[in-house]
């Protein structure tokens, strides 16, 4: 990992704490419209990140339905967390603006878990490896990030699952050619939704280090 890596945050809702959140200087935010999450964004939060990219983040959700909510929100990424197609994506793309790019996450525990990736190459911007655990996503567990010395794609990956505020040296000392950044989420909540501001601090420093 180096240091112009993204860092992204997701499963943010509170007006107060997407400001504190966005004014630590990450790259990007995740807003989940998912209605089975403890973290779905049902009414526009009061405030929106301005400084950095938009995600919203979505489990099988119709065309329209993220058509809609990607112009509400002034989206710039779509991160699809369910079992989209790369032929549904490929009819996606006509309907968004072309600024928006999308993220495809794909759940890993093994090797061959991998093999999804090759799907979707030419098809996403960028890919998403998280845990495979029993919910979508937010499981707060780790898988073995050396299965992914064997992926050999060109997609860009951000790695997510499970990172937590004591595993700052482990990130930065993770490197694989296509990784450009890294996902938080549920290691560093207060609650469902509300994140540890001063935990998110105190990672981001030690991890620029």
């Amino acid at each position: 990992m180096t240091a112009t890596s993204i860092i992204k945050v997701c499963g943010m809702r509170e007006a107060d704490n997407i400001r504190q959140v966005e004014a630590l200087g990450i790259d990007m935010m995740g807003f989940i419209f998912w209605p089975k999450s403890s973290r779905y964004v049902k009414d526009r939060p009061a405030y929106l990140p301005t400084q950095c990219k938009r995600v919203g983040v979505f489990v099988d959700a119709s065309i329209g339905d993220m058509m809609t909510i990607a112009e509400t929100y002034q989206l710039d990424f779509i991160q699809l967390h369910g079992h989209e197609t790369p032929s549904l994506i490929t009819q996606l793309r006509p309907h968004l603006d072309k600024k928006v790019k999308i993220i495809k996450a794909l759940n890993i525990a093994t090797e061959a878990d991998l093999n999804a990736a090759q799907c979707y190459e030419d098809t996403v911007d960028y890919l998403l490896f998280d845990t495979k655990g029993k919910s979508v996503g937010g499981n707060g567990e780790k898988f073995d990030w050396t299965v992914l010395t064997n992926y050999g794609g060109k997609t860009p990956f951000l790695l997510s699952g499970g990172i937590g505020p004591d595993d700052a040296e482990r990130v930065g000392s993770f490197y694989h050619p296509k990784c450009i950044g890294i996902d938080l989420n549920s290691r560093f909540e207060q609650s469902p939704a509300l994140k540890d501001v001063d935990g998110l601090a105190h990672f981001l420093t030690h991890l620029s280090h």
